[in-house]
């Protein structure tokens, strides 16, 4: 029997919480989540995992870009993590349990989970423990087919989507052409079972998303922040994951 996603495409999504016009509100962050809760925004947020097995909640691999320390998010733990100061705003990382308790059932937030290859398991763990006593519609997603396949074997309750791009640029360069083919395409998708699927809008349309958009996989579109970019949406998407503007 086909779950009931009808929550989860009911209103746009802010990409990082609602930021990037208001002076001071710093994706992934209280402040951008309070400002999304505020304007009935579903929120879209980054994990990553802490050195003690904590979730935190954000973007980057490493600490560099947005605040004053520097080096990997592993290598903290989630108390010093908490404690670290941002380069434009006095907002402080929270764990995904502080996020959750911010949202509070308010609006739904869509969790993507920052999962290397061969690292699966302990974020997905974490993730799902807290996730089961949230009293409210969550989702999880993520670019790794395997952290949702992980989802699908342990937490299948959990609604689940899988992300994907033209695999045609950076890093992704680097990995062989029958590999960004299939993540591109989304051929692991046996292993994911995704509920929906997440999708660069700057590749759409695209073939494979519209024809499982056709059996029946909702499309959510990222990160939409042009009129050309609302438009492509409207024709091959459910709903958009948006910045830079307000839908």
């Amino acid at each position: 029997m086909a779950r009931d996603l009808a929550w989860l495409t009911a209103r746009p999504v802010a990409h990082r919480g609602l930021h990037g016009l208001e002076d001071g509100v710093v994706e992934n962050l209280p402040s951008a989540f309070q400002a999304a809760i505020n304007a009935n925004y579903a929120i879209e947020c980054d994990l990553q995992l802490a050195a003690d097995g904590e979730a935190m909640v954000f973007h980057d691999a490493t600490l560099d870009r947005l605040t004053e320390a520097t080096g990997k998010v592993f290598a903290h733990t989630s108390d010093n993590l908490k404690k670290i100061s941002f380069k434009t705003t006095t907002d402080r990382m929270q764990t995904l349990g502080e996020f959750l308790d911010q949202v509070g059932g308010k609006v739904v937030p869509v969790i993507e989970l920052k999962i290397p290859f061969g690292k699966e398991g302990p974020l997905e763990k974490r993730t799902a423990k807290l996730l089961k006593d949230y009293k409210g519609p969550a989702a999880v997603m993520s670019f790794n087919p395997r952290s949702m396949g992980w989802f699908a074997e342990n937490a299948p309750d959990i609604t689940r989507g899988q992300l994907s791009y033209a695999y045609d640029q950076g890093p992704s360069l680097s990995m062989s052409w029958m590999r960004r083919m299939a993540l591109k395409h989304m051929l692991l998708n046996w292993k994911s079972r995704p509920h929906f699927i997440g999708f660069d809008v700057n590749a759409l349309p695209q073939w494979s998303v519209d024809l499982r958009r056709k059996l029946g996989l909702l499309v959510l579109t990222w990160t939409v922040r042009t009129d050309a970019h609302r438009d492509t949406a409207a024709r091959h998407a459910d709903q958009i994951i948006f910045e830079t503007f307000r839908p």
